[in-house]
């Protein structure tokens, strides 16, 4: 483990775990919770590769939290989903360990114009709703080629996972968005724990921070899926609309 964290201010790790609350709660709903938390914790003054690995510990807990609550209350069957979870597990083993040899700058390049889109398809699409829709794939077809290729995604770079995986359920196996929301928790978190051991085995982590801020992500996670419960897609689809512009914006001003 880095031993950096010793030198980290009171201040920072309170200011570090507000912010890991407000990505639980956003993240949740949205997804996107690591363009809140990563550029915080490159703020703080942590090594990147530190907080990369830090910020996917924190992330794992905070997704966990929101994948139980709907679980426990009825809204996500995971027997359908065994398939994707480890299409997922192999493609953001293989995304990882990729982008630590290569560069992401074309993708940098790209996804803000695939977040735009995405963003206008929540807007605007009439199979963004509460009600379930006709699938336009099998399950095994989305398994394999959803569950795979955004793990690769997830684990190369990540940001809007969660908002992909979203749009991918209700597009193409139909689901509404309480149910697409609650499917790509796992998805979600085979992926970020994946990558999150492989930063773990090259030593790239602060445990003390990742935990505190884990458990602030529990608390906003928990807080932010009992919001989709209640609220289904009146709350999910302008949440996610603005998540994934913000991201776009972000992510066009870095590049």
């Amino acid at each position: 483990m880095a031993e950096f964290t010793g030198d980290l201010p009171l201040i920072t790790y309170l200011i570090l775990t507000s912010v890991a609350f407000a990505a639980g709660f956003i993240s949740s709903i949205a997804g996107a919770g690591g363009m809140i938390t990563l550029p915080a914790l490159l703020w703080a003054g942590i090594p990147p590769l530190d907080a990369l690995g830090t910020n996917k510990f924190q992330s794992v807990f905070g997704t966990l939290s929101s994948a139980f609550n709907f679980f426990q209350k009825g809204h996500l069957d995971l027997r359908p989903l065994w398939p994707g979870l480890l299409a997922a597990i192999c493609g953001s083993a293989l995304g990882t360990w990729t982008v630590t040899q290569l560069g992401g700058e074309q993708l940098r390049i790209l996804l803000p114009v695939l977040l735009i889109a995405i963003a206008l398809y929540f807007a605007f699409s009439p199979r963004i709703s509460d009600i379930d829709t006709k699938a336009r794939l099998s399950n095994g077809q989305f398994n394999l080629l959803i569950g795979g290729g955004i793990g690769f995604y997830g684990g190369f770079f990540g940001p809007g996972m969660g908002s992909i995986y979203a749009l991918a359920f209700a597009a193409l196996l139909g689901y509404n968005m309480r149910r697409a929301t609650a499917h790509t928790k796992p998805l979600v978190l085979a992926t970020n724990a994946t990558s999150m051991f492989i930063f773990m085995a090259g030593g790239h982590l602060l445990l003390w921070l990742a935990i505190c801020m884990s458990a602030a992500q529990i608390v906003g996670a928990r807080l932010g899926s009992n919001l989709v419960i209640a609220r289904g897609a009146s709350l999910v689809r302008p949440v996610i609309v603005l998540a994934t512009i913000a991201v776009a914006i972000r992510l066009l001003l870095e590049t």
